[in-house]
């Protein structure tokens, strides 16, 4: 099982370390949530990552205090708006 840096937020993951998916928009944090880079991140722009909501992906802004390539999968660790998120590289 991979260990989760501390400065990430772990409101996703089960105490098993297990990725709970969200399905009801209510309640829906992105933080924790992995998704894939589909348009490129640079450092001071945003770029554009599929997460899974609701039983099927959608687009959101992404933006990270690093450059991440297109493909990478992504850990959010935090939100700005609905429909912007920060993320960070998944370990390997």
């Amino acid at each position: 099982m991979p260990r989760w840096p501390a400065s990430w937020p772990a409101a996703a993951l089960t105490s098993d370390g297990a990725r709970v998916s969200a399905t009801d928009d209510t309640d829906f944090s992105p933080i924790g949530v992995i998704g894939r880079v589909t348009v490129s991140i640079p450092t001071d722009g945003p770029g554009e990552v599929l997460l899974p909501v609701r039983g099927g992906t959608e687009a959101f802004a992404a933006w990270s205090q690093e450059p991440i390539a297109r493909h990478t999968q992504v850990i959010v660790v935090d939100h700005t708006s609905a429909r912007s998120v920060i993320v960070a590289p998944l370990p390997a």
